[in-house]
């Protein structure tokens, strides 16, 4: 039976009836991962466009040196999500910051417009994109931490 996981959520497995890595078993991991998502129990959001092609077959280890390979791949992998979630939090913070400062503005009483409802309305989608990015990527920094240790002891010179 194939296993797959995604990088994003490298602790969830998928398991697939079968014995081969099939385009067919691709399709039935990624209906149990819709079905995941739809009961609102995968960690992570994925962005659109996430595919069969992107997930990636879970090989139980044939020895040692196999193990601590996948380790160093699963710690890369960590650490690519956590540039990319760095990135989307840095690219969406000052726009948050600019939205979040608007909202203090329903909290007294000065009359306010409707444009300006609208434009706060529309800001709002800004600050949970920001909001749910930077959550995300707080706990990838911790899991990052633990991959950043297992890259510096394989990279770790033998003397």
């Amino acid at each position: 039976m194939p296993d797959y996981t995604f990088a994003q959520s490298p602790e969830i497995i998928l398991t697939v009836p079968g014995n081969k890595d099939t385009a067919k078993a691709r399709e039935k991991a990624m209906d149990q991962l819709m079905e995941l998502m739809d009961a609102g129990k995968l960690p992570t959001e994925l962005e659109e466009g996430f595919s069969p092609q992107q997930l990636i077959v879970v090989k139980e280890p044939a020895s040692d040196t196999a193990s601590d390979e996948d380790a160093i791949t699963q710690a890369v992998q960590i650490l690519s999500n956590l540039a990319t979630l760095k990135l989307k939090v840095q690219e969406s913070r000052a726009e948050a910051l600019t939205v979040r400062a608007a909202v203090d503005i329903l909290f007294t009483d000065e009359v306010v417009s409707e444009d300006e409802i609208a434009r706060l309305k529309e800001g709002f989608k800004v600050l949970k994109t920001f909001a749910q990015a930077n959550i995300r990527y707080q706990e990838a920094r911790s899991r990052a931490e633990q991959a950043r240790a297992v890259l510096d002891q394989a990279l770790k010179s033998p003397e």
